[in-house]
Parts: structure tokens; C-alpha cells; sequence
């Protein structure tokens, strides 16, 4: 094997360890389901690059919202069109978090923001509370709305689909 095949062989390995979806262990949901949250990965893997967001109809906003208790969800970008979407591939809201959280102190290290989850929204008109993934989704964690996160890019203790994030810390003003 030449250097050259060695290096290209090495290079795609890295990036294939760096994209593979994130998923906590204590709530892995039935393996089927990852078919369809592979879709979910497939559609939303190129808004890593948190600059892409707004080419995709994703609004940035600057607050990051977290709870005390609970933990943070992060910077909602939210994409008007896919509200009340149940489509896999057309989640409301992407998440990010800032740069990365020292796993010691609890502080956010600053720099670019990270792809951590996607969410889907959908406008509570009376109705059932809409399912996804085997999953019903809360209602009210957005008044008048019912929700549903995916963490796909960031390990939740939490849970995969769980509304709060104990690891995303938003900054202190």
C-alpha cells in the first residue's frame, strides 16, 4: 500500500469516527429506530457547520436556554416552514451549543457553536400529542406547543430524546 492510499485510508477513517451520530446508553431506543433517526442524521449532518444553518431556512438566535435544575438545550435555530413537520427529515429547530464544555469545571470554552440536537415542533391545536421515533412528544415545554429533541450530536445522560441536556452549559452574563 503506498503512502498516499495509507494517508487517504487514515483521513476518511477519522471523519467516518467524527460523524457518527451521538446516543446515550441509558435509553437506546429500539435498534429499528435508528433506520429512521439515520435519516434524521442524514438530513441535519451538514448544519455541523453552524454557517450552513441559515442557507437551510434556519434562523439563528442568541439566546441559549437552560434550566437550573435540568441542565441547557442550547441555541434554537428554528426553520418557520418545518413547524408542525413529523417528517424525520424536517426537524423545526436545530440546537447548538458554544464551542465545548470543560467536563471539570462546567464552563463553556467559548469559540465556533457545535450541532448538538434537532427538534421538532408542532403547534398543540387540541389534538394528541404527536409520536415520532416510538416517541410521544412533551407538551408545553414550549407553551402552546408540543416538542421533541433528538440528541444526535451530543451524548445526553438524560436520554436520546430527553428535553434538557445536563452537559450544555450556556454561558453567565
Amino acid at each position: 500500500m503506498s503512502s498516499r492510499t495509507a494517508l487517504a485510508v487514515a483521513t476518511a477513517a477519522a471523519f467516518a469516527l467524527t460523524a457518527a451520530p451521538a446516543h446515550a446508553a441509558s435509553d437506546d431506543p429500539d435498534p429499528s429506530v435508528w433506520t429512521t433517526l439515520s435519516k434524521t442524521y442524514q438530513a441535519t449532518s451538514k448544519y455541523g457547520y453552524e454557517a450552513f444553518a441559515p442557507g437551510g431556512g434556519y434562523a439563528r438566535t442568541d439566546t441559549c436556554v437552560a434550566d437550573q435544575a435540568e441542565g441547557g438545550m442550547g441555541y434554537h435555530y428554528v426553520n418557520p416552514a418545518n413547524i408542525d413537520s413529523v417528517d424525520p427529515q424536517k426537524p423545526a429547530a436545530l440546537v447548538y451549543a458554544d464551542g465545548f464544555t470543560n467536563e471539570y469545571t462546567g464552563t463553556s470554552s467559548g469559540g465556533p457553536r457545535k450541532l448538538v440536537a434537532v427538534e421538532w415542533v408542532v403547534k398543540d391545536a387540541g389534538q394528541a400529542a404527536p409520536t415520532l421515533f416510538g416517541q410521544t412528544f412533551q407538551k408545553n415545554q414550549l407553551p402552546g406547543y408540543f416538542t421533541l429533541h433528538a440528541w444526535l450530536y451530543k451524548p445526553n445522560s438524560a436520554g436520546l430524546f430527553a428535553a434538557w441536556n445536563p452537559e450544555v452549559v450556556c454561558p453567565t452574563v
